[in-house]
């Protein structure tokens, strides 16, 4: 299984941007779907977006599509999250997941709620918007 780093959590201002890596470790990403989700406190963990390696194709919440990019680099075999526009809402620690490209990995990430009991994940990485 794909080992994964997280990077590039913090604290800004509503409004402000940041932006998480997600970088593989032992294995590339090839035939992985990567993707991130965010817990909030007392609430369950959410899909955020996703990028299917292969293709490019992404995924994106409602509550994040306009503001929030996911997308790779080949040589660095690392995946970003460039969040933009940041509310209070969006606190949350951000996790990384990688699973197996095939048409089950994004159908439960974007349809079925709660985390998925399948895959790698990251240590996760604290994001903080204040008002």
């Amino acid at each position: 299984q794909v080992q994964l780093v997280e990077s590039g959590g913090g604290a800004v201002q509503a409004g402000g941007s940041l932006r998480l890596s997600c970088a593989a470790s032992g294995r590339t990403f090839s035939s992985y779907v990567v993707g991130w989700f965010r817990q909030a406190p007392g609430k369950e963990r959410e899909f955020v977006a996703a990028i299917r390696w292969s293709g490019s194709i992404t995924y994106y919440s409602d509550s994040v599509k306009g503001r929030f990019t996911i997308y790779r680099d080949y040589a660095k075999n690392t995946v970003y999250l460039q969040m933009n526009n940041l509310e209070p809402e969006d606190t949350a620690v951000y996790y990384c997941t990688a699973a197996e490209d095939v048409p089950f990995t994004i159908t439960t990430w974007v349809r079925v709620p709660g985390p998925p009991k399948f895959g790698s994940w990251g240590q996760g990485t604290q994001v903080t918007v204040s008002s």
